[in-house]
């Protein structure tokens, strides 16, 4: 693995291998230990898009891994100004030993990994978003214990968060519901894909089908960033498909419900479900820490 662009760049062995080391290096960090294994290596992260979780977490990583971190606003590099893509990848490829990149188009962290001499990271584009699913595994491996044959189901617009969970179920062996209004299918190349791999796959636009069952249950908010010209439309379109008290009540007792944040109440999931016993979404959201960091070993060490 040279980058890690889609869940695809990731063979079964690897996404397990990449869980295993961030269970060691978060026991580590509980223990205070140093994990300086990025020492003097510095991580150029592009960003299109605002961000929480992505961008303090991977500044948090390098700085645990003893490395160091540039935050580059989109608007503040010569690409925002029209250098091409292939210009930028180039010069950064001499200057840091990696680059993550939130962008709004897929192509352009494609562009990316293509003319790069060092690992690219999909921090998050409008097909894809990897980093999060290896946090959403350790996440469900912590609860669970395993993955393979566990029943996963995603309720809500089926995004990049979904595309990407869509594949790493399928390497994994976890089977995967996905309930979504028609016309917010995932998208069909990758259900495809996913099947390929030999992925459960069922697409349904019945929550309560998806839910029943469930050992875990997942949504994403219902307006993501450039959609907010359809909120409305989205809102009625979506308003069924809400992860709620009644619909946990149809999942295994003891399933666990998570969100990849930030969360809109009362929309997509209620509070009570994300304060209640069933959720495991602040662990969730710590564990992209230390998923990213095994990824930033993986690919930079």
């Amino acid at each position: 693995m040279k980058h890690l662009i889609s869940m695809t760049d990731l063979t079964h062995d690897e996404i397990i291998e990449l869980l295993d080391m961030a269970e060691d290096l978060k026991e580590k960090r509980l223990r205070g230990k140093v994990t300086d294994l990025l020492k003097n290596k510095s991580l150029g992260m592009i960003f299109e898009k605002s961000s929480t979780r992505t961008r303090v977490s991977f500044e948090v990583a390098m700085s645990d891994l003893g490395g160091h971190s540039l935050y580059l606003n989109y608007r503040d590099l010569q690409i925002g100004r029209g250098e091409p893509i292939s210009d930028t990848a180039r010069v950064l490829s001499g200057y840091v030993a990696g680059i993550t990149a939130r962008v709004n188009n897929h192509d352009t962290v494609m562009d990316l990994a293509e003319h790069a001499t060092i690992p690219v990271i999909n921090a998050l584009s409008d097909l894809e978003h990897p980093c999060q699913i290896l946090a959403d595994f350790l996440t469900i491996r912590e609860y669970k214990t395993h993955l393979k044959d566990l029943k996963f189901t995603w309720v809500g617009d089926g995004n990049n968060v979904c595309n990407s969970l869509i594949l790493g179920c399928a390497l994994v062996g976890m089977k995967i519901s996905v309930a979504c209004p028609k016309g917010y299918e995932p998208n069909a190349d990758i259900i495809d894909q996913g099947r390929k791999l030999g992925g459960d796959i069922t697409i349904t636009h019945d929550p309560i089908e998806a839910a029943t069952n469930a050992d875990v249950l997942y949504t994403d908010v219902w307006v993501s960033m450039g959609d907010e010209e359809e909120r409305d439309k989205r809102i009625r379109d979506l308003k069924i498909y809400q992860i709620n008290e009644d619909l946990v009540s149809v999942a295994q007792h003891d399933a666990i419900v998570m969100h990849c944040l930030p969360a809109h109440r009362g929309e997509e999931i209620t509070a009570a479900v994300i304060e209640g016993p069933h959720s495991v979404i602040f662990d969730q959201a710590e564990n992209r820490l230390h998923a990213q960091k095994a990824l930033l070993i993986k690919l930079m060490a």
